[in-house]
């Protein structure tokens, strides 16, 4: 059921002892919300932990500073910028009929949670959190809340430069800003700085990139087999999608992910028209319209050729329209 502010924050207020969840292989906008909302409920004199399948990257690690977990057992579950039960990955996956409340901005939510608080033209779950924070009142915001939204949207972005970063956005980024969170510094940590780790997870992301349909699509994609030979580390491929639109008259890129055996993670960028979350939902996932993603049982090479072809077809449409 969609709730609106006002109900979410009465929920917030009414209930105590929360679980916070995120998604799996977590980004700045799970990380930020989860311990954004968690520094809210703790100043509002509730307990309240976060919890992550996965382990969280290094490079995010400013925003759980001085955070530690609380001794409670658990009464209220909450979901941060997951849209899927599916994303909570599998140790998490004992919650998925649990969450009573999620705070979302895909307009690919399929509604699991009892309670929806999901603003679909939202840059990222952070600016969701932030406008229940000050639009209810529900605490005064201080550096550490305004550190941690302010990096999920920034993150969620593209450092404000995706077209889903409206006004809006940037009006809330603002405010977060007067908590002198040295917003320079995380803009750097979180785009331009890079580990060699990292550097190498780019060259090989880019040495690997296949092209289609007289180079308006890109596909990279990494193995077991490539992660083993290399040593490059798993985790620095996360959030490297968007690295498969750098050449010009890419119209789509992906990103093509070996997790498992046979499990298969792929994430699409779209840089124009295309509404890369209607291609992924053809194969169970979603997203936005510029950034989605989905998720194969099969082989790379399978997933590979799967995507590419409902990229063709797609394409194809947009060729005979014009």
């Amino acid at each position: 059921m969609q709730i609106n502010f006002e109900e979410a924050a009465e929920f917030l207020r009414e209930n105590d002892c929360y679980h916070i969840l995120t998604h799996a292989s977590p980004d700045g906008d799970t990380i930020g919300s989860g311990f954004g909302l968690c520094a809210i409920l703790r100043k509002m004199g509730k307990k309240a932990n976060v919890y992550c399948s996965d382990e969280l990257p290094k490079r995010y690690d400013f925003m759980y500073e001085g955070y530690g977990p609380q001794d409670f057992e658990v009464k209220t579950v909450v979901a941060v910028d997951v849209a899927d039960p599916k994303l909570l990955g599998k140790n998490l996956e004992h919650y998925a009929d649990k969450v009573e409340l999620c705070i979302d901005h895909h307009i690919s939510n399929t509604g699991y949670a009892k309670k929806l608080l999901v603003e679909p033209h939202a840059a990222a779950a952070c600016q969701v959190i932030f406008k229940l924070l000050s639009s209810q009142k529900l605490t005064e915001c201080d550096a550490m809340i305004a550190k941690c939204l302010y990096t999920g949207i920034a993150t969620d972005t593209g450092c404000f430069k995706f077209d889903s970063c409206t006004s809006e956005t940037h009006a809330a980024a603002a405010e977060l800003m007067k908590f002198d969170i040295g917003a320079g510094k995380i803009n750097r940590r979180m785009f331009d700085q890079k580990s060699r780790a990292r550097i190498a997870v780019e060259q090989h992301v880019l040495g690997s990139m296949e092209y289609y349909f007289d180079e308006r699509c890109s596909v990279a994609s990494v193995s077991l087999d490539d992660i083993k030979r290399t040593g490059l580390p798993a985790e620095e491929f996360e959030g490297i999608a968007g690295i498969t639109t750098v050449l010009e008259t890419i119209e789509v890129g992906v990103f093509i992910r070996q997790k498992e055996e046979h499990k298969i993670k792929a994430s699409l960028r779209s840089t124009g028209d295309i509404d890369v979350s209607a291609i992924c939902a053809q194969f169970g996932g979603g997203g936005h319209i510029k950034a989605a993603g989905c998720s194969f049982e099969t082989s790379i090479d399978d997933a590979k050729t799967k995507i590419v072809e409902a990229v063709g077809r797609v394409l194809a449409e947009m060729g005979e329209k014009k």
